[in-house]
């Protein structure tokens, strides 16, 4: 395989492999934070804890957040967000409970209408709304006039630029810690089965290939 070395990076010593294979995704995590601005000492909210949210959990808490909720439909993504740094977690169709959060950032990673109707509701006045879940392209309900009331701040969240870096620098002295997003591994000859496990987002987190 022929790459620019633009796209390569040279991994510290002190960091495995496995922990390297979530760089990418952890990349994307890092970028949305980084699009609600400074978050130390803010209530945040995620919605969705896949593994981009938990991962986002994950930053939001080494960027000093103090109080983190996180919002799922099933329990296993909720057991990894309160592993990574979630100080409370909370049912997707608990919408009471997510109303009362008034968080000053939110982090909507569900991916869905009914994920960003949370998000908003979810959000305090004046609040910011990351939308790093990729809903399906064409027309989706919005409580826009919620958002607009509560001037709220809706930004779009896309992949990432250079904070790959930032989040090699990181794993590598320990300060985001990532490793209970990973919950499967499997060794390439079973590569149908791991895929099988993957796609149930009620069980796993990270499934990993291991080549040898």
């Amino acid at each position: 395989m022929n790459l620019p070395v633009r796209m390569l990076r040279a991994l510290p010593e002190n960091l495995d492999l496995r922990t390297a294979a979530l760089i990418e995704p952890a990349s994307v995590a890092w970028h949305a934070v980084a699009r609600a601005g400074d978050v130390a000492g803010k209530t945040a909210l995620v919605i969705g804890s896949g593994p981009i949210g938990a991962l986002a959990v994950a930053v939001l808490k080494r960027a000093g957040a103090a109080r983190i909720v996180a919002v799922d439909m099933h329990a296993k993504p909720l057991e990894i967000a309160s592993a990574v740094g979630a100080d409370e977690v909370l049912t997707a169709d608990d919408a009471e409970a997510i109303a009362a959060v008034e968080a000053d950032v939110v982090i909507e990673s569900s991916g869905s209408h009914h994920g960003l109707a949370s998000a908003i509701q979810g959000a305090a006045r004046g609040g910011t709304v990351v939308m790093v879940g990729l809903l399906p392209t064409g027309p989706q309900p919005v409580l826009i006039s919620l958002a607009i009331t509560r001037e709220l701040d809706l930004k779009g969240s896309f992949r990432f630029n250079d904070e790959i870096d930032d989040v090699i620098a990181a794993l590598a002295d320990g300060t985001l810690h990532i490793e209970p997003v990973i919950t499967h591994e499997y060794p390439v000859e079973e590569a149908l089965e791991a895929f099988g496990v993957a796609r149930n987002s009620a069980e796993s987190g990270k499934v990993l290939l291991s080549f040898g």
